[in-house]
């Protein structure tokens, strides 16, 4: 059952996301709005928004969930040999609005339209309310790749990523995901499958664990790391 949201009620609640459809895999909900309020009321639920330039808004819980632990995070030989080579420098939240728009440049690249201009406003609205993040690879002082996602607990709920030369968003992803580990954060969310992520060491759990690992981390306080020492 697909169910429909009022975009003047912000607080609105969410309906259970075991009700979500099946085809497509975890469309749950349509309508509403991308305030933070929201946005962030869907995350701590396990929900996300996703469409497209033409398509209402869309909230999504997919069955199953990809996740990764950041204990089991994997680092290839030849990705760890080219950490180690010292070519990239990682930052965090210090180039927000490159970031996303280099992920929204490179989904329209793909023809993956769905990181539009409100979704766009939505996460700078919440990277300066401290929630959303960015992570930057940086070349000799050029930016070549990166990610963003929301924190909230001590879950990482990631979102995009880019990459202009080969390894930037890996090496930008290992790097968070060893500070969010020395930090005490206990998740990430991938959302859902990739064979980038899975090669990193995400994994596909059942939306109904996903839910109650959820409900044991995204109200446990973590501060986002602020400094980089990982490579």
């Amino acid at each position: 059952m697909l169910f429909s949201l009022d975009d003047t009620q912000p607080g609105e609640p969410f309906p259970d996301p075991s009700l979500a459809e099946t085809d497509p895999d975890g469309l749950l909900a349509v309508g509403g709005d991308l305030s933070a309020e929201r946005i962030v009321q869907a995350y701590r639920q396990g929900i996300f928004p996703w469409y497209g330039e033409s398509q209402p808004i869309l909230w999504w819980s997919p069955d199953p969930r990809m996740v990764l632990f950041p204990d089991e995070l994997h680092v290839s030989r030849s990705l760890a040999r080219e950490m180690r080579k010292g070519c990239f420098q990682v930052t965090f939240d210090q180039a927000f609005d490159r970031v996303i728009e280099a992920c929204a440049q490179s989904r329209q690249a793909d023809d993956g339209t769905w990181l539009t201009a409100e979704m766009v406003a939505a996460y700078r609205c919440l990277h300066r309310q401290g929630i959303a993040h960015s992570v930057e690879a940086w070349q000799e002082g050029v930016l070549v790749g990166g990610l963003y996602g929301n924190a909230l607990g001590s879950v990482f709920f990631g979102e995009s990523m880019f990459a202009r030369i080969p390894n930037a968003s890996k090496v930008a992803f290992v790097c968070l995901v060893r500070s969010l580990e020395h930090v005490g954060f206990r998740l990430i969310d991938c959302q859902v499958h990739t064979p980038h992520l899975q090669s990193l060491g995400a994994r596909l759990i059942p939306r109904d664990e996903f839910l109650s690992l959820l409900n044991g981390t995204v109200n446990h306080p973590q501060r986002f790391p602020v400094d980089m020492s990982c490579i």
